[in-house]
C-alpha cells in the first residue's frame, strides 16, 4: 500500500450538480514511490460551462485534462522514457433534459485522446466515449438524496460492452451523509462553520495508447497500457463560498495493477 495526498481547488454550480458537479476544478495527487520503486503524480484541470435551453434544460460544454507523471527505474524497459509521461484530454457535450418534476435524462459524448504523444497526435490516440442515464434530485425534504442509473460505454476499454453507472447519495442525518456507487462511497460530515470531513473509497484508472509499442522479454509488442487503482482516503473541505471551495485528501492505496497491453 502507498501512501496518497490529493489537492482540489474547485467552483460548483448548484442546477447542474447531479452530473456534471464541477464549473471548475484544478487537482495535483502524488503517490511516492511503491515496491516496485515507481512515483506517479497526477495534475487534473477541468471546467464545465452550462446553458440553460427551453427554460428547463440544460446543456453542458466542457473538457477535462490529465497529466500522469511516473518516475520509472531505467533498468525496467529500454526505452522507459515513453512510459513516463501519458495524458487524457476530454471534450465533454452534455445534454441534461428535464423529463419530469423528479426525473431528468442525461446524455453525454466524450470525443479523448489518451496516449504519451511521443510522435504528436495519431489516430490510434482518439476514440468516442457515451454515457446515457437518468437521475432524481430532492433537496426540500428532510433527509436529501441524489440517484443516478446509467450506462458508458469506453471505446478504449477491453470490454466493448456498456459498463453500469451507479450513484446513490442520501442526508441520513444533519450532520451525516453518505454515498454509495462506482467509482466512490463514502460517508461525510458536515459542521455548521463550512467545515466537511468525509472518508471515501475511490476506484480510479485509465487506459491509453502507446505511440511507440514497448517490446517485453517475451518478445511481444505492447501497444497500450492500462491501471487500475482503489484507494481509502480521509479527506478535509473548507467552503469559503457557496460554490467555491478548497478540498485536501490522503490514504492508502489498497490495490493497483498497471498492465502493458
Amino acid at each position: 500500500m502507498r501512501f496518497v495526498f490529493i489537492l482540489l481547488l474547485f467552483l460548483s454550480e448548484g442546477f447542474c450538480k447531479a452530473q456534471t458537479p464541477d464549473i471548475f476544478r484544478l487537482e495535483y495527487m502524488l503517490m511516492p514511490e511503491n515496491s516496485l520503486n515507481i512515483k506517479t503524480s497526477r495534475v487534473k484541470l477541468l471546467a464545465n460551462i452550462p446553458f440553460k435551453v427551453f427554460k428547463k434544460d440544460i446543456l453542458v460544454v466542457g473538457g477535462e485534462y490529465n497529466w500522469y507523471n511516473y518516475s520509472v527505474p531505467n533498468e525496467a524497459f529500454s526505452n522507459v522514457d515513453d512510459l513516463s509521461r501519458f495524458y487524457v484530454v476530454d471534450l465533454n457535450l452534455a445534454y441534461i433534459l428535464k423529463w419530469n418534476e423528479d426525473w431528468r435524462l442525461v446524455g453525454v459524448v466524450t470525443p479523448r485522446w489518451a496516449s504519451n504523444f511521443t510522435d504528436g497526435i495519431q489516430r490510434e490516440d482518439f476514440n468516442i466515449n457515451y454515457t446515457l442515464g437518468t437521475y432524481k434530485d430532492k433537496k426540500d425534504i428532510e433527509k436529501p438524496f441524489r440517484l443516478v442509473l446509467g450506462l458508458a460505454y469506453n471505446a478504449s476499454s477491453p470490454l466493448k460492452i456498456p459498463l453500469p453507472v451507479v450513484y446513490y447519495e442520501k442526508r441520513f442525518h444533519p450532520d451525516w451523509s453518505y454515498t454509495l456507487g462506482v467509482p466512490k462511497m463514502g460517508l461525510k460530515y458536515f459542521t455548521e462553520k463550512q467545515h466537511f470531513f468525509q472518508t471515501e473509497v475511490i476506484l480510479d484508472g485509465y487506459y491509453v495508447n502507446i505511440q511507440n509499442d514497448i517490446l517485453l522479454s517475451d518478445s511481444a509488442l505492447s501497444t497500450d497500457i492500462s491501471s487500475t487503482a482503489v484507494l481509502a482516503t480521509f479527506g478535509y473541505q473548507y467552503k469559503f463560498t457557496k460554490d467555491i471551495s478548497v478540498y485536501a485528501m490522503t490514504g492508502y492505496t489498497i490495490y493497483q495493477s498497471g498492465v502493458l497491453r
